[in-house]
């Protein structure tokens, strides 16, 4: 057994920026493959948002955010985060990280669905994410105090209700971590459905350590859809069609070429899933048409273009085939302005985490903020905490790996774009056996017992029995 002051439970960008905030205190980073591997920060294309632009300002930031929120965002935690951004994007470059900029220097700034004005910046064109993930890796591998350990965390371990430890999984097999305070950093749940723009990874690890640890779990319910993933691609990952293609003029048809968003393409993320959704369970194709881009699209979408490539797609010449899949969880571990969840040393940060930023849907581009400035902040008050001795803990077996995909098929059929309450009661009868034997499933159970007992339609949670949401949307 080792011990260390502060454990780390993921990799990605909330993770890294939590390790490097806490420094010189000593943290572990636990994640099985490495730093950035297997995050979806990594894999973000569209950008981080944040009100730099000179007609910009936090306060219409603010006031997007919480638009998008439809009613369920905390106000205090929106002003925080949002007003944060533009010193975050200063650390940021500070850190190394070389964001996009036009042709007078400053810094490129973009527009995406339910933005009033330019406020989102990009790197290397759509490879945001990996970009500021790169300069980060290289800050904490220069960080004496930063210790990366391969291993895969598979219970949280508690004594008087305080965290103690972590049992993880090594490429050894079992070790047991010491520590008193851990940070869940382990994204979101886009794994448990059929089709998700996440890692395959992402099957809510951290919530399923923390619901076994008795936090506090919030809006399970509200799982927002990306309008755009490629529709041409086997596996359970879709690659994503970022949304900041539309925001360069592309826009959505069916089969025939008509236009059927009605000139709504940047509406915000649930309105257009529910019409891509609606359209194709009507018998129709739906194609993101990006052809007026032109040749400008190779430079200013490169990882995409390289995607639609590989599927033998020229966006220049042809429209994209799109559809909904799974990409953001707004629900999670319910935790205050620090990190801090309801369990004593147990924190959160990132797409695991539930803020109260993001509401019943979230703002486009928000979430590369979240994860940074949530991460930060909950590293700085680990590290403002002392830490207590090393806890004496037992060599313990490793529980069942969770199995993802016995739930995929009913997560997709039931928990989808629109839900109602026979789907839901199907969902939670077939789901019940299973969440004995598969914390996956348990997981699975828990979101869909928070839908169903949610009858009303509300951000990305739309029921098709809520009849005055239907005759609103038709």
């Amino acid at each position: 057994m080792t011990q260390t002051p502060i454990t780390i439970i993921g990799g990605g960008l909330a993770g890294l920026m939590a390790a490097l905030a806490a420094a010189p205190a000593p943290v572990r980073l636990l994640n099985p493959m490495g730093p950035g591997q297997g995050a979806a920060s990594a894999w973000s294309q569209g950008g981080l948002a944040a009100a730099v632009g000179e007609d910009d300002s936090p306060a219409l930031h603010i006031a997007d955010t919480i638009a998008a929120g439809a009613g369920l965002c905390n106000g205090a935690a929106v002003r925080r985060i949002i007003e944060a951004g533009p010193a975050l994007i200063d650390l940021l470059l500070r850190s190394g990280v070389r964001f996009d900029r036009d042709a007078a220097q400053a810094l490129a700034l973009g527009l995406e669905a339910a933005h009033q004005r330019p406020r989102i910046l990009h790197a290397n064109g759509d490879r945001t994410g990996a970009e500021i993930i790169r300069a980060l890796i290289e800050a904490a591998r220069a960080t004496a105090s930063i210790e990366f350990f391969p291993a895969t965390a598979r219970k949280l371990l508690l004594r008087d209700g305080e965290i103690v430890g972590v049992l993880a999984e090594a490429a050894s097999g079992p070790v047991t971590l010491a520590a008193d305070r851990v940070l869940l950093a382990t994204g979101g749940i886009g794994g448990l459905f059929r089709y998700s723009t996440n890692p395959p990874t992402a099957i809510g690890r951290g919530l399923i350590l923390a619901a076994e640890a008795g936090a506090q779990l919030q809006h399970l319910e509200f799982v927002q859809f990306h309008p755009t993933a490629l529709d041409a691609s086997g596996g359970t990952s879709l690659p994503l069609i970022s949304e900041a293609v539309r925001g360069e003029g592309a826009v959505l048809i069916d089969e025939t070429g008509a236009r059927f968003m009605a000139g709504r393409d940047l509406a915000p993320r649930d309105v257009v899933a529910r019409a891509v959704f609606a359209h194709q369970a009507a018998g129709h194709r739906v194609f993101l048409d990006a052809r007026m881009i032109g040749a400008r699209f190779a430079t200013r979408f490169p990882a995409i273009n390289a995607i639609c490539a590989n599927a033998g797609i020229d966006p220049v010449t042809q429209p994209i085939p799109v559809r909904p899949a799974a990409h953001y969880h707004m629900g999670g571990v319910a935790v205050d302005a620090q990190g801090r969840t309801s369990v004593p040393g147990l924190y959160a940060a990132g797409e695991v985490a539930c803020t109260g930023l993001h509401g019943a849907n979230r703002l486009a581009s928000n979430s590369l903020l979240e994860a940074a400035v949530c991460g930060m902040q909950a590293g700085q008050d680990m590290a403002a905490r002392p830490a207590k001795p090393p806890c004496p803990l037992p060599a313990l077996p490793l529980p069942p790996r969770p199995d993802a995909e016995a739930v995929r098929d009913i997560m997709a059929t039931h928990l989808g774009v629109l839900r109602d309450a026979d789907g839901l009661q199907s969902a939670i009868a077939q789901l019940a056996p299973l969440a004995p034997h598969n914390s996956a499933a348990q997981l699975a159970l828990l979101i869909a017992e928070a839908a169903l007992a949610r009858p009303a339609s509300i951000g990305a949670h739309a029921r098709a029995d809520d009849l005055r949401f239907m005759n609103q949307a038709a």
